[in-house]
């Protein structure tokens, strides 16, 4: 059986921030009843702004309220300040990993990470092979997923670094949290996180290509029917620039243009937020409705910023990062700083051997799937998901990665009627241009059911304010 939430780090009462004066008197003057009431005008709030994500294929239609939690995640200024220095150094060698898998493929000549494994990703794109982007920047934008264990070390559960979402959720949990809780927060020092939108346009503009003096960012979006188009439209207005759909770019004179009402006007920088395999139908999937023909042609001729690069999901595949400590320490010549979960990959015959052996032991994960899907979690999983789970494994190892139980860390949440822990993990945003910048805190996840680990949104999982505390 699960652990249950009671053997759990809580971060509260466990963690460096319990010696935080901040908390103790300013989160201890609210009783239960208070708290409700400000649980209650935060969710009337999030209605009245429309402030949603899509589930696919949910009974009760896709459109959800965001759901969010009055008692915030606390960080403590020393362990954040380690947290920052330990993502820098991992965006800084994923990177320089794909810019050489990409280019000369020394990581693979030299054998540190086995070049079937990479060249067999799914995500791996032979299109790019030789190609190197504006300023050598592949990971613009970056969601890493955080977890503590329950013996209180904090380690990465894995990278996201193709599209990544949730950070409009951040920015719109502090202004709400600065709306319920106004008290909490006077003469409080917690880390801001306002300026994210002016940040990303800086990344996207300082990587524009070269000889572009006042580049024209847009942000590229599939539509209304993504699930986080709320997120699309927010971060473009966040930036001041275009929100735009294929339909809206042509290539002209081996440029791409935004049609507007004044006629072409040239596009530097796409944040695009739709997948590799949708963003040109001459280049990826032929049966594209929702990118530009032709982007390709454009974006290797130098002429056009992807923000992310094409083909950086090569470096989030699952057995992929099992890799990590060594691209790290190839690239850095560096020790890891935060550690990864011990991976077994089930490509090794040895590993697959052990993992079929404790399969019920074990989080068993496909290795391009995200969203929580397809995960299996084997203390909670039914013989018949653990033979299916053993089946898919035999007919395609490749696929699988497999990871101990973790028993992530809890945080006070409202619940019904009471304060009960639930369990929560964090994907902090990191930003790649000139230099690297991580935005203090980042997206708690809350997983809302009972003993529940699973904190997606799309698997019934909310979310809570993060404070970096600067006063400790």
């Amino acid at each position: 059986m699960p652990t249950s939430p009671a053997k759990a780090f809580d971060e509260y009462l466990d963690g460096e921030v319990s010696r935080h004066p901040l908390l103790a008197n300013r989160l201890d003057q609210f009783t239960f009843q208070k708290l409700s009431e400000r649980q209650l005008a935060a969710e009337i709030r999030l209605r009245e702004k429309g402030i949603t994500f899509a589930v696919y294929g949910h009974t009760d239609g896709t459109e959800k309220v965001w759901p969010f939690d009055v008692v915030p995640r606390p960080m403590s200024h020393s362990e954040w300040t380690w947290i920052e220095a330990g993502l820098k150094q991992r965006i800084r060698a994923l990177n320089l990993f794909l810019d050489d898998i990409y280019g000369p493929q020394h990581i693979l000549n030299d054998g540190v990470v086995p070049r079937e494994l990479v060249l067999t990703a799914k995500t791996y794109r032979p299109q790019l092979q030789g190609f190197r982007p504006p300023k050598g920047v592949w990971t613009h934008v970056t969601g890493t997923d955080l977890v503590r264990h329950n013996d209180g070390r904090v380690y990465v559960l894995e990278d996201n670094l193709r599209c990544p979402s949730g950070v409009s959720y951040v920015l719109e949990n502090r202004e709400l949290m600065k709306r319920v809780l106004p008290e909490v927060f006077q003469g409080a020092a917690i880390a801001p996180v306002e300026d994210y939108g002016e940040r990303l346009l800086t990344t996207l503009q300082q990587t524009a290509p070269e000889g572009v003096s006042n580049p024209t960012a847009v942000l590229l979006t599939p539509g209304v029917y993504n699930s986080a188009y709320f997120e699309h439209c927010f971060l473009a207005q966040q930036m001041g620039i275009e929100l735009v759909s294929g339909s809206d770019l042509v290539v002209s004179d081996g440029y791409v243009c935004m049609l507007t009402t004044q006629g072409l006007q040239r596009v530097d920088v796409i944040y695009r937020r739709i997948d590799d395999d949708f963003i040109d139908p001459k280049c990826f999937r032929p049966d594209s409705m929702l990118g530009l023909p032709g982007l390709m042609d454009v974006y290797k001729a130098g002429r056009v910023t992807l923000a992310n690069a094409p083909g950086t999901g090569v470096a989030d595949d699952k057995a992929v990062y099992a890799w990590v400590p060594e691209i790290i320490q190839y690239y850095l010549k560096e020790d890891i700083m935060i550690p990864n979960v011990p991976t077994y990959v089930c490509s090794d015959p040895k590993q697959m051997e052990y993992v079929l052996a404790h399969l019920p032991e074990l989080v068993t994960k496909p290795t391009n799937e995200s969203g929580g899907y397809g995960i299996v979690m084997g203390p909670s999983a039914s013989q018949a998901e653990l033979e299916d789970c053993r089946q898919k494994i035999l007919a395609n190892p490749r696929n699988f990665i497999s990871q101990p139980y973790l028993t992530l860390s809890t945080v006070p949440t409202v619940v019904g009627d009471c304060l009960s822990p639930r369990h929560v993990d964090l994907r902090p945003f990191i930003l790649y241009g000139d230099d690297i910048f991580v935005l203090p805190g980042g997206l708690t996840r809350v997983a809302l059911r009972e003993g529940s680990m699973v904190v997606n949104s799309s698997q019934g999982g909310g979310s809570k304010d993060t404070w970096v505390l600067m006063n400790h």
